[in-house]
């Protein structure tokens, strides 16, 4: 029978390994919470779950179904283009969110101005009315006096008189009204886009090969129709709304102050030089980072416009004939 001494070595050693296992629960338990609260628990992905992995994603098809229904090249396609066009559109609605913010803003300020200055385009009866009550009272005076009625001049504004605006008038409100058209038109069009970018990313159900027969449809009435054109086109528009309200404002302002029409006017020119070079210097200097959709347009106006001016003068030097003098006498030698 083993001693009382042997017995309660192996009892705890036996203890041992329990009690660091509790301990190290414990404090698995303490450092699962930071400042009271649960820490965040962070999971690896397993091996092998790479989504781009297609060869570990989906199954190796079987022999003679590679290009089945649901073969692996139809689903990888699908994933592809899912991955370009979800990015694709995304950019393309980001782009038009903002251009519907901020023409539904420009349209509010430009409302505002336009119902005080079209009242200038008809004939201010208030104003009218106190001419003639002017008149009236001189006619009165003279009456008083012992002059002659005749005397009194008539007033210069009365109903039977043709009201023609004035020049500073038309021009304002009309500068202002074409503003105000592209605007909303800038924003009816982007809603349009909208549309058109659902109707593109709503895919109905069936076979990869069916979808992705359809993606590729779909995408190539994208390039077909322009419409990366269109959506370039929209901040063309409304950029060109602001600058015929600058341009308008200055006109405005100029019977009022001239000052001011002048500051208005100097700042609406140097930021528009600025827009422009903005624009063209991506043409000529590739690195340059100020690049939008804009300049994209540009620079495909530019390729074919070299195409189809510098390339066949280029052509005709080269089809030129040369004359070469290589005798002594000086006669010539031509080479086709």
């Amino acid at each position: 029978m083993p001693s009382p001494r042997i017995l309660e070595d192996q009892r705890s050693s036996t203890q041992k390994p329990q009690i660091s296992k509790l301990w190290k629960a414990l404090l698995r338990k303490k450092s699962r919470k930071r400042f009271g609260l649960k820490a965040p628990t962070h999971q690896q992905p397993p091996k092998g779950n790479d989504p781009l992995n297609y060869e570990e994603k989906y199954p190796e098809d079987a022999y003679c179904e590679e290009m089945g229904p649901n073969a692996r090249f139809f689903r990888t396609y699908v994933d592809q283009r899912a991955i370009h066009d979800t990015n694709m559109v995304e950019e393309a609605k980001d782009g038009v969110d903002m251009l519907l913010v901020f023409a539904g803003l420009f349209s509010a300020v430009v409302t505002t101005f336009v119902a005080q200055t079209s009242q200038s385009l008809q004939a201010d009866y208030t104003e009218m009315s106190a001419n003639l009550l002017f008149e009236m009272i001189n006619i009165q005076r003279a009456i008083a006096s012992g002059a002659s009625v005749d005397t009194v001049p008539p007033s210069p504004l009365n109903p039977n008189i043709t009201f023609i605006a004035s020049t500073n008038s038309v021009w304002v409100n009309g500068l202002w009204f074409t503003s105000l058209a592209l605007s909303l038109t800038t924003a009816l069009i982007s809603v349009l886009v909208k549309q058109w970018l659902h109707h593109y990313m709503d895919l109905p159900s069936g076979t990869a090969r069916e979808r992705s027969l359809l993606q590729q449809f779909r995408f190539a009435g994208l390039q077909k129709w322009r419409v990366h054109i269109i959506i370039g086109l929209l901040p063309v528009l409304m950029h060109t709304a602001l600058a015929l309200f600058f341009v308008g404002l200055v006109i405005f302002l100029g019977p009022l102050r001239d000052s001011i029409a002048w500051a208005v006017g100097v700042i609406t020119v140097v930021a528009y030089v600025a827009y422009l070079t903005a624009h063209v210097l991506p043409l000529f200097f590739p690195q340059c980072p100020y690049r939008t959709s804009l300049c994209d347009l540009l620079h495909v106006l530019y390729s074919r416009g070299m195409q189809y001016t510098v390339n066949p003068l280029r052509r005709h030097f080269c089809r030129s004939e040369m004359n070469i003098d290589i005798t002594p006498t000086g006669s010539k030698v031509v080479i086709g």
